[in-house]
Parts: structure tokens; C-alpha cells; sequence
């Protein structure tokens, strides 16, 4: 779409606009009137000193693009973010034009809808400004600049100050596919009635239950939903985030992912002992090494793993690989009936990584993907369930991961494969494993495996200021505050000396969290039906379990202050009433190599098999792949890019939503193809 013609047909309705609510004749809806007016003259205003700065962006943002062929990086998305909100204040205001005078006309819905795109605009409007300075101070195609700390620092506490709660109010998922607002809103609600039970509740299934009743308040009133989702994801510590994610491991949920996904024959949870592994060194298969179990922070441990078959492959149902079960139930199906087909084993071997940013989430929470994974690829996949941080921060998981990878490729007759190509595929934090289980096995001299599918990895865990970074203002899945939480966890600066004991989604916690719920339904209820009966009530909530202890400490940003970025004469982004507190990623441990892949140098990446990344144009992450894509192919290294539209961080667990989810996911699953079938070099 062309953006003149958008400015130009944004400056028209706005006269239209104004020129239909100030005309002589006396208008039926009084203040309301006014509110209009003084809306579309904002929006004006805005319109016109936005139009050159977009025109600065779309005469450059092509440099620092992978490559001519895939369009893509945080420049381009800041861009089609502000065009898909003024796209919706263009649609709106022809409605209120052509409607105003009329008997149904909806003035009070029509004037918030419109002031809370206003809103969204104006903040807009200063993440471009905050993007102009980027691109005057990194250096020419560099999406960001890890020698300038100073400029990441002024950018996260901007973060802190600004206005937010417009974004997920009225507005809420404007940016991404029309079929994809419904469940963006499902999930913000839910987030913010789980996070006010969750004060009173333990974590688990009972809290999600119970938030069910408090969640038509924020139906209602979008208005309260943004707030109080700004709040959350500012003050709300990461054992909320870790509590929230996890609902979907529970033996509910989980039993209607499996319902919803495609039958397999094999879906068994292993738990393989910590033992020294010999391998053979790539170089000189007479020759091995020995690969050690994993041991930081509390010493050797068992890995756990989850083997989804669709078919039932020799060795599938082994009495040495069913030794390594927790005891499913009928994890094989039926494996020793005369006229079940036992399939040989598969040339290929996938071993995935979940997502959940380090913190959250299982293999279980992955299954829906998976499984079609192996149907469409006829492959084994192995998941591995690495241990989570904050209890178990970096190396835990990479060494988990390490030593999985390696027990696959020693153990695969066990797993129905023959591993003549073996693939790691992972998403968000998973992709991030996917590349340094990679380099790990690079560095020990061992085989390789065939090649890597990421999907929206993590490369740079840092808050260093990068473009598509800006959008951590303005996504519901993954705001700044909830991905320094979740970065500083694994860096090991909420490190916790506890060694996991309980498997999640286990019947106990079930049980707890059923009587938890039945002890406080009543409760629920009440304030549920007095909150709806009493909309005047606005007595501040108690203070809730989890509350971020350095809150009260944030510092308080002053639109003069020395360390605030300054804007035009005559411009100030709007301000939040309670700053965020993001505690700074200055650890040193962040840029360990191991950590951040992107900062790796040269002979650490040198040799890696192809990697395939899978990105989203709207997700806060972009600029990650962008980036090690274009380090990995200056090296020499095989490397492609795929960058799809409209879609948020997560797309893969979103695959059933609708048909362009389910396109990005064919994506991913053609890409690992091509590492199990390599096209032909010509």
C-alpha cells in the first residue's frame, strides 16, 4: 500500500470529519461532539508530522534487509505497524462521518474507539522517533549497536515511562491477522483475570479456572483490560509468567491439544540416567570422546525426553527403550496386536527444542505441532524437556540439550531411526538451543547434525535497543518487561539453588489446585457479580503475591530529565501513571557466546550445518534473525531466511488458529525437509 495515499486519505477524513461534527447545526451528543473533534485534530496533526519521517524510513529500510528477496527487518515492521493503525482511524472515521447525524449512531463507543487510536498514533509516532535515532547511531545496515549501552539504557527506560495500556485495550492486536484479534483478546483477558486470582491462589489449573469469574468486568471495559494488563506485565514477578504459561501443561488442556491433534502410535516420556557417553569424533570415527552427563548447579541428573511417533518403528517398542519410560499410560498403541504394521526404521531423526523462553512450558504444550510433524515428515521426533530457569539457569539447558542430542545419536535404533540425517528444530528459545547444542558439538569434535530449522530464535538475549525491539511496547506475547525477566532468569540473576523435584502436570498438582478452587469459588463470584452490579467501584486491588519487590524503586522518568531521549518541539509521548521497573541485562553472562549466539565470534560458528530461520515481520525478536542471518552467510556459511506477515512470536503453537498460521507452519516443516532432502547443487 502506498503510504501517500494513506496520509492523504488519513488528512481527508480527518477534515471530513471535523468539518461534519463543527458545522452550524447543533449536535445531539453535546461533550461527546467535542471529543470527536478534538480526537481527529490530534490525529491530524500527528498524520502530518509523520508522513516525512516515513518517507526517511521507506527511502532506506531496504539496506537492512537480508537480502532483495526477503523483505524484512524491524524498520520495515515499525512502518506497517503505523500504517495498519491508520489504516483502522482511516475505516473508523468514514464510519463516524458518514453516521454521526444518524438515530443509532453509537457516539460515546465511537468517540473511545477513536481516542484510543489517537492514543496508539501518538506512541507510534515516538517509537519512530526513537527508531530515527537508531539508524543515525549504528552503523550503516546494523539493526543495533552493542558497543553503544548508553542508547539501549535510554531506551529501556523510555519503555518504562511510556503509556501502554492503549495498545491492549480497544486496539488490541490491530497490527496482526483480523483472524488471529479474537484469540489475541481471549488471551489478554485471560492473562489479567488469572493475574488478579493470582494473588489469592497457588499457580495451576484451579487459579485459571477461577479467573473465568472475574474475567466479564474485563470484557466489558477495555479500557480496564489495558490497564491492568500494563500492570501486570510491569509489576507481576517472573514466577506469574512461569505460572500463566504453564496452564496449558495441565492434564486438562493438554487432553484436548491431544484430542485436537493427530493420532500417533508412539508419544513416550523417557528419563535417561546421567551417564558418561563415547562417541565417535567426526574427524576420525576410530577415534572417541567421552560426552559427560549434565552438571551444573546441582551436579549430575537424568534428562528427560518425549519420543511422538506416528508410526511404529523398530525399536519403538523395545524392553530397553521402554526401561527408560516414566510409565504412561499406553504410550505405544498396541504395539504387540498380530495386525499392527511395524514399520522399519526411518533414515531421519528430528530432535526438537521447545520454546517458553527458558522459563515455561514442556514438550506436552508443543505436542500439536509436533505430531503433525511426524505424519507429514514420517519421521520420529524427540522433544527434550530440559530443566527451566529461574531453578536452573544457563548451562543447565544447553547441557541437557547437549547431552540429548548426543544420547540420540548413540541410542537412535532405540528411537525407529537409522540417523543418516539428523535435524534440530526448535522455536524462540528452543531455536537459541538449536544453535548452541550446534556449536557445542562443533567444539567437542563430534558429529553434526544435517542441518537447523529455527523458528523466531533468540540470538541476542540482551535489551539492546534493535528496531523491531521497539514492538516490546506494544505485544501482548511478549512485552520488554516480561523478556528481561526472562533473560536475566536464565543468566542466572534470579538464580534459585533448588533442584526440581515434581514434574508438572502431575495428578497432586491437579488435586491441589481443584480444592484451592473450590475453597475460593464463592469469593470469586461475589467480587465477579459485585464488580458488575457497582461499576463506580474503584478502590485500588490488594497488593498481589508476586509483585515485583523493586516496583517501588523504579525510577521515575521526567519528560526533561537528562537521560530521556528528546523529541520534536511540541511532541511528548503519553506517560504511564506507574513505571515499569526492567531490571538492566548486564550480566556478563548474557554475552557469553553460548548465550547469545549473535555475538559468537567467527570460530565458534565456522562450520555449522545450514541453518534455516523462520521469522515473523511482527515479532520483537525480528532483528535477531535478520542479523545472524546475514553474520552466518558474510562467514560463508549456508544459510536462508524466511520472513513471514502478520503473524506474532509463537506462531507455531498457534497452527490450528487459522489459515495463515497454519501457512507459516508449512513453512517450517518444508524447511526441515529440505534438510532431510537436500535439493541437488547445481
Amino acid at each position: 500500500m502506498d503510504n501517500s495515499a494513506v496520509f492523504t486519505a488519513l488528512d481527508k477524513v480527518c477534515e471530513e470529519n471535523i468539518c461534519a461534527l463543527s458545522g452550524p447545526s447543533e449536535s445531539p451528543y453535546g461533550t461527546v461532539t467535542k471529543r470527536l473533534v478534538a480526537c481527529m485534530r490530534k490525529i491530524r496533526q500527528h498524520g502530518r508530522a509523520l508522513e516525512p519521517v516515513v518517507a526517511s524510513f521507506t527511502a532506506v529500510y531496504h539496506h537492512y534487509d537480508f537480502d532483495a528477496q526477503t523483505p524484512g527487518n524491524g524498520y520495515r515492521t515499525l512502518v506497517k505497524v503505523l500504517q495498519s493503525c491508520l489504516v483502522h482511524i482511516i475505516h473508523k472515521g468514514r464510519y463516524i462521518a458518514s453516521n454521526c447525524r444518524g438515530a443509532f449512531f453509537r457516539a460515546e463507543h465511537n468517540a473511545a474507539e477513536m481516542e484510543a487510536y489517537c492514543g496508539a498514533l501518538c506512541q507510534l509516532r515516538a517509537l519512530l522517533h526513537l527508531a530515527q535515532r537508531l539508524i543515525h547511531d549504528n552503523a550503516h545496515g546494523q539493526l543495533y549497536s552493542p558497543q553503544d549501552g548508553d542508547l539501549s539504557d535510554r531506551f529501556v527506560q523510555e519503555y518504562s515511562s511510556m503509556h501502554k495500556a492503549c495498545f491492549y485495550g480497544r486496539c488490541l492486536g490491530f497490527q496482526f491477522s483480523p483472524a488471529l484479534r479474537p484469540f489475541l483478546q481471549t488471551i489478554v483477558i485471560s492473562m489479567v483475570s488469572y493475574g488478579e486470582t493470582y494473588g489469592r491462589q497457588q499457580s495451576g489449573i484451579g487459579t485459571a479456572a477461577l479467573s473465568l469469574l472475574t474475567s466479564g468486568k474485563y470484557v466489558i471495559d477495555p479500557e480496564l483490560r489495558g490497564a491492568e494488563f500494563e500492570r501486570i506485565t510491569q509489576n507481576l514477578d517472573l514466577h506469574f509468567w512461569k505460572s500463566f504459561w504453564n496452564v496449558t501443561e495441565s492434564d486438562i488442556l493438554s487432553g484436548f491439544t491431544r484430542i485436537a491433534s493427530d493420532p500417533v502410535q508412539v508419544n513416550l516420556t523417557l528419563t535417561v540416567p546421567p551417564e558418561s557417553l563415547q562417541l565417535p569424533l567426526a574427524s576420525d570415527p576410530t577415534l572417541s570422546t567421552s560426552v559427560s552427563p549434565p552438571v551444573a548447579h546441582w551436579g549430575p541428573g537424568p534428562v528427560h525426553m518425549r519420543l511422538i511417533s506416528y508410526d511404529l518403528r523398530d525399536g519403538q517398542d523395545s524392553e530397553e527403550l521402554l526401561g527408560f519410560s516414566q510409565g504412561d499410560a499406553a504410550p505405544i498403541a498396541s504395539p504387540r496386536l498380530p495386525w499392527v504394521h511395524k514399520k522399519p526404521p526411518s533414515p531421519w531423526l528430528l530432535i526438537h527444542f521447545h520454546g517458553g523462553g527458558f522459563v515455561a512450558q514442556t514438550s506436552r504444550s508443543h505436542e500439536n505441532y509436533l505430531r503433525s510433524w511426524s505424519k507429514e515428515l514420517s519421521v520420529p521426533v524427540l522433544s527434550v524437556d530440559y530443566s527451566l530457569s529461574p531453578e536452573a539457569p544457563f548451562p543447565r539447558a544447553l547441557e541437557e540439550c547437549f547431552y540429548a542430542y548426543c544420547w540420540a545419536l548413540k541410542h537412535c535404533h532405540l528411537l525407529g531411526s537409522a540417523a543418516e540425517r539428523v535435524c534440530l528444530a526448535g522455536d524462540s528459545a528452543g531455536g537459541n538451543l538449536c544453535i548452541t547444542v550446534c556449536m557445542r558439538a562443533l567444539a567437542a569434535g563430534i558429529r553434526l547434525p544435517d542441518g537447523i530449522m529455527a523458528a523466531y530464535p533468540a540470538t541476542l538475549l540482551t535489551t539492546d535497543a534493535s528496531p523491531s525491539r521497539l514492538l516490546t511496547l506494544i505485544d501482548p506475547l511478549l512485552p520488554l518487561g516480561v523478556l528481561a525477566r526472562c533473560i536475566n532468569a536464565y543468566a542466572g540473576s534470579d538464580f534459585q539453588t533448588v533442584q526440581p523435584a515434581e514434574r508438572r502436570g502431575s495428578l497432586s498438582a491437579l488435586g491441589r489446585d481443584t480444592a484451592l478452587l473450590l475453597s475460593d469459588l464463592t469469593q470469586g463470584a461475589s467480587n465477579w457479580i459485585q464488580s458488575l452490579l457497582d461499576p463506580t467501584r474503584t478502590e485500588p486491588p490488594p497488593p498481589r503475591r508476586g509483585a515485583d519487590p523493586h516496583r517501588a524503586s523504579a525510577p521515575a522518568a521526567t519528560a526533561g530529565g537528562d537521560d530521556i531521549l528528546h523529541y520534536p518541539d511540541g511532541f511528548e509521548p503519553l506517560r504511564s501513571e506507574c513505571h515499569a521497573y526492567v531490571l538492566p541485562t548486564s550480566c556478563a553472562v548474557i554475552r557469553n557466546p553460548f548465550v547469545s549466539p549473535l555475538l559468537a565470534p567467527t570460530g565458534l560458528l565456522k562450520g555449522l550445518p545450514p541453518v534455516h530461520l523462520v521469522a515473523s515481520a511482527l515479532d520483537a525478536l525480528l532483528d535477531d534473525s535478520v542479523m545472524f542471518a546475514k553474520k552466518l552467510r558474510a562467514m560463508g556459511q549456508a544459510v536462508t531466511l524466511t520472513v513471514v506477515d502478520d503473524l506474532p512470536h509463537g506462531f507455531l503453537s498457534l497452527a490450528q488458529i487459522c489459515k495463515e498460521t497454519q501457512f507459516a507452519c508449512d513453512i517450517c516443516v518444508s524447511r526441515i525437509r529440505m534438510v532431510f532432502q537436500p535439493p541437488p547443487q547445481t
